[in-house]
């Protein structure tokens, strides 16, 4: 089978193309064959060498998934082959292979109605605001820091969702995309201080970090919670917490709720195969994209 995988740190064309033999299941595990995955930010951060993970080169990445179960451990009942899943992946073996092995427990099936290509953009980015807006109720106050990316925008639907009044910052040219999706206020990060025309926000969810932390705080009422993605300079206070995104099957499935009853639908901005990868990793490092790059991986499943 094809794998992208890396033998050092560094830019894109630190990515190739290797043939591997098809892993096999172990004690609660799938392999699944691997229809379609995405791009985040931690790609390439990883790949990169900008943020060490917890494994040894070399690795390959991907840590969405979407695709059929084409072989189950003998002892796993959830999941049966031919059966379409999708999940959040952590570990040295990654998405971005043409088979995987993964933990039934991580998994979910995939939303009713949604392409393979949509499954595989909503694991990490819509886990990451799932689990960031757990507590939101209607009425709040909720401001989302750029909106108009691959968690912001998903967090503007659940936001909504929720019943809160949404306020986002985002670049002009994204501010009719985030109304539709029902954003209440925006405003313009290249002209305007947020924190000079805010306050009395309930829930910051701060998907930037650096110094939009205390810049945040400052619009938080007292009793607000400033949910961070990324470090920033706000930790120490309080109000600051620090989210690490958890694989949560069950959380995957609250997520293909939303998306079945049409409250939920991730943007994707553009589709790269599989050996394009690196450019797509390019494409991702440029900044700017509304919504998420997904990977297409089996065509014939995208497109069957």
């Amino acid at each position: 089978m094809l794998v992208i995988t890396q033998d050092e740190f560094g830019g894109p064309e630190v990515l190739r193309a290797v043939t591997v033999e098809r892993p096999r299941p172990g004690p609660g595990e799938v392999v699944v064959r691997v229809a379609a995955t995405s791009v985040n930010p931690a790609d390439w951060k990883v790949r990169a060498g900008q943020v060490n993970p917890p494994w040894e080169l070399p690795f390959t990445l991907g840590f969405d998934v979407s695709g059929v179960v084409a072989e189950a451990g003998a002892d796993v009942s959830e999941f049966r082959g031919g059966e379409p899943v999708f999940g959040l992946v952590f570990g040295r073996y990654g998405a971005n292979a043409e088979y995987l092995t993964v933990p039934a427990a991580v998994l979910a099936q995939i939303p009713a109605g949604a392409s393979y290509l949509e499954s595989a953009a909503l694991p990490t980015a819509g886990l990451t605001a799932w689990q960031s807006l757990s507590a939101v109720a209607a009425g709040q106050r909720v401001l989302i820091h750029a909106a108009a990316g691959g968690v912001g925008h998903l967090a503007v639907q659940l936001a909504v969702a929720r019943g809160a009044h949404v306020i986002g910052t985002a670049s002009a040219k994204h501010h009719g995309y985030l109304r539709g999706l029902g954003a209440h206020e925006l405003i313009d990060y290249r002209t305007a201080d947020f924190a000079e025309s805010l306050a009395e926000v309930d829930v910051v969810l701060d998907l930037v970090g650096g110094d939009y932390g205390k810049r945040s705080l400052r619009v938080l009422r007292p009793d607000g919670v400033l949910i961070a993605a990324l470090d920033s300079d706000a930790e120490g206070d309080p109000r600051y917490h620090r989210l690490h995104v958890q694989p949560s099957a069950a959380d995957l499935s609250s997520l293909a709720t939303e998306f079945e009853a049409g409250r939920l639908r991730p943007a994707i901005a553009a589709v790269y195969p599989l050996t394009d990868l690196a450019t797509a990793h390019r494409h991702s490092e440029s900044g700017g994209v509304r919504g998420k790059i997904a990977i297409e991986v089996d065509a014939s499943l995208t497109t069957g």
